[in-house]
C-alpha cells in the first residue's frame, strides 16, 4: 500500500483484535501532519452538491490528504464514497439535501395506506451516483489506499429517511404492524446494495472496511439504529430486536453496532444479550465527558465478551491503559496530535505499557 508500508502487520493486528487475541497492547489508530510535506491546495467546487459528488475532486483531494498524512498504528488510508447517512433512504425514492458537513434525505411517505410495496429501484438517480462513485474510486485506487463502502442505514434509521422522525415516532403507536413489516421490507435491498458495493471494493485489496475505519479480511459491515434514542427498550425489543438480529445473523456476526449518544445506553444490556453480535462502538457524543469516563460502560462491553471501538483523546489514555485490558480493544485518535513526533511518542506509550495479559 503506497501510503501504509506496514499494511501486512496492520492486518495481522486486525485478525487479531476480530479474535480478542492482541495481547500485547490495544488497537490504536492515530493520525498527525506528515513532517516536511506541504500540503497542496485542491480547487473546491462551486456547487456545495459537486463537492459531495464530483469523483475527480473526491479522488484528487483523498489522495492529497493521504500524501499529508502520517498514519500511526493501525490507522491506515482509505477513501469511503460518502454522500450522507441517507443515502440507503434515498434509493427508495426520496431525495438528499446536502449542508457542508453533512446530508440528510427529503422524506416523501406521507400516508403508509396510500403507499404500495416499498421497493429499491436500481436506476435510482442517487444508487447510480453512489455505485458509479464507488467504480471510479475503486479504479483509481490500485492498491494505493484502501476503498470502503458507504454509510448505509437500513432498519428503523431507512425509515426515518422516508417517513421523518416524528411520524415513525407516532407511526409505533398508530401503524404498528405496519412499521414491523417495514422495516422488514426494506433488508433486502441492505444486502443487495452492500453485496454490490463490497464486490466492486474488493477489487481493489481484499477484506473491507467502512466510515469506522475497521478493517476485516472478509466482508463486515457496521450495524445501528440512531433511531433507539427516541424509544424505550420495550420498544426497541418489539420494534428493532429482530430486524436487527438478522441483519447480525445474515452477516454471521461479523459486525460491530455503532451505539451513539447516552440517550442509546438503555438498551446496551439487549444488545449485550446477542450471541452473534461482535462488538460495540461506544460514541459519547458531542458535549460529553471524554473516554475515560465512561470506564464502567467499557467494563460491562468487555465483560460481555464483546469488541470495543471508541474514540478518545489522549489525556484518556492513562485511565484507559489502568482500567480496560488491551484484548478485543481500539481507540481512535484520528487528527488528535499536532505532530508525527507527537503520535510515534503516543504509539511509544501504548506499546509499553502493557504486560501479558490472558482473559
Amino acid at each position: 500500500m503506497r501510503y501504509k508500508e506496514d499494511w501486512e502487520k496492520v492486518k495481522a493486528k486486525f485478525i487479531e483484535y476480530w479474535a480478542k487475541e492482541n495481547h500485547d497492547r490495544p488497537l490504536i489508530q492515530v493520525t498527525a501532519p506528515r513532517q516536511e510535506y506541504k500540503k497542496k491546495e485542491i480547487t473546491i467546487p462551486e456547487k456545495l452538491e459537486e463537492r459531495w459528488t464530483d469523483t475527480e475532486y473526491i479522488i484528487k483531494s483523498g489522495r492529497e490528504e493521504m500524501k499529508a498524512t502520517f498514519y500511526g498504528a493501525e490507522a491506515f488510508p482509505m477513501i469511503w464514497p460518502n454522500l450522507g447517512p441517507d443515502i440507503f433512504g434515498a434509493t427508495f425514492g426520496g431525495d438528499i439535501i446536502f449542508e457542508e458537513t453533512t446530508s440528510y434525505a427529503k422524506p416523501f411517505i406521507n400516508d403508509w395506506s396510500t403507499l404500495g410495496k416499498l421497493e429499491f429501484d436500481h436506476n435510482n438517480r442517487w444508487w447510480r451516483k453512489i455505485k458509479s462513485i464507488t467504480e471510479e474510486i475503486t479504479a483509481d485506487a490500485k492498491g494505493d489506499y484502501f476503498v470502503g463502502i458507504t454509510d448505509l442505514h437500513p432498519g428503523a434509521d431507512g425509515l426515518v429517511s422516508l417517513r421523518g422522525p416524528e411520524n415513525l415516532c407516532m407511526d409505533l403507536y398508530d401503524y404498528p404492524d405496519v412499521v414491523k413489516q417495514r422495516i422488514f421490507d426494506l433488508l433486502p435491498a441492505f444486502k443487495e446494495q452492500l453485496d454490490t458495493l463490497f464486490t466492486i471494493t474488493s477489487q481493489n485489496l481484499p477484506g473491507s472496511s467502512n466510515w469506522m475505519g475497521v478493517w476485516h479480511p472478509e466482508k463486515w459491515y457496521v450495524t445501528s439504529c440512531d433511531f433507539i434514542t427516541m424509544i424505550s427498550p420495550d420498544m426497541f425489543k418489539e420494534f428493532i430486536l429482530p430486524e436487527l438480529m438478522e441483519e447480525i445473523e445474515w452477516l454471521d456476526g461479523k459486525t460491530i453496532f455503532h451505539l451513539d449518544g447516552p440517550g442509546a445506553l438503555k438498551h446496551l444490556d439487549m444488545l449485550l444479550e446477542i450471541p452473534k453480535l461482535a462488538g460495540i462502538q461506544w460514541v459519547y457524543g458531542a458535549g460529553q465527558p471524554t473516554a475515560a469516563y465512561w470506564v464502567p460502560v467499557l467494563k460491562k462491553i468487555q465483560a460481555a465478551g464483546k469488541l470495543i471501538h471508541i474514540h478518545i483523546v489522549p489525556e484518556d489514555l492513562d485511565v484507559l491503559l489502568e482500567e480496560i485490558k488491551p484484548e478485543g480493544v481500539m481507540y481512535c485518535l484520528a487528527d488528535r496530535c499536532e505532530t508525527e513526533y507527537d503520535a510515534k511518542e503516543l504509539i511509544k506509550k501504548v506499546t509499553h505499557y502493557y504486560k501479558r495479559s490472558l482473559y
